[in-house]
């Protein structure tokens, strides 16, 4: 849920980068969101259908239901139809494509074979992990969580999976440089990727 919410937070926040886990957690909750409104648009119609004693016949009682589903998903549409867009350019900043190419994706979707053709390769770049290091969107989103599982703070590596994490001073102590994640050589002072000293 924290990845749905952080999204929200982001309302309208085209810059930067967007990783999988976030895109992909919106994107499910979005579905299950639409299921929600769906079954309670049902079970209003039943509820009408049930209590029917001002006159209401079956049709009129399904065109209500529907109408009011469809208000309710169209109200969310409008309201996530921002931070949507949003997080699929970041999403193919991550992977160090242009977030034009949405809407490059979008006109290609109106040809009806061409758009079949278009999705696919839509969600294949969706599913495409992140660039590792810097890219010229900024620095990797996974970095942070990857410093810490070096530096045995999740549970992982050194201290052995399901151990006691240990306080987390600072990237540079894990052997990984601060901002971009590349880890360092050994008897360098600087990032050989980004150039920050160590």
């Amino acid at each position: 849920m924290d990845w749905y919410l952080m999204v929200w937070r982001k309302y309208a926040d085209f810059d930067g980068r967007s990783r999988r886990k976030e895109y992909w957690m919106f994107t499910l909750f979005n579905f299950l969101l639409v299921l929600v409104v769906m079954v309670i648009a049902i079970l209003i119609g039943t509820f009408l259908g049930v209590s029917s004693n001002n006159g209401l016949d079956n049709t009129t009682l399904i065109q209500i239901s529907a109408g009011l589903a469809f208000l309710l998903l169209f109200i969310y549409f409008l309201a996530a139809l921002i931070p949507s867009l949003a997080v699929s350019v970041r999403r193919l900043h991550d992977t160090g494509k242009s977030g034009w190419l949405l809407l490059l994706f979008f006109v290609l979707g109106l040809i009806p074979i061409i758009g079949f053709i278009t999705a696919i390769i839509q969600i294949v770049f969706m599913c495409q992990d992140s660039d590792p290091g810097v890219n010229q969107y900024g620095p990797n989103p996974k970095f942070h969580e990857q410093a810490r599982m070096a530096a045995g703070y999740a549970g992982y590596g050194s201290l052995g999976f399901g151990a006691q994490p240990q306080p987390f001073t600072s990237a540079a102590n894990s052997g990984y440089c601060i901002n971009c994640g590349i880890k360092f050589q050994d008897s360098s002072l600087f990032c050989n990727n980004c150039g920050i000293q160590r």
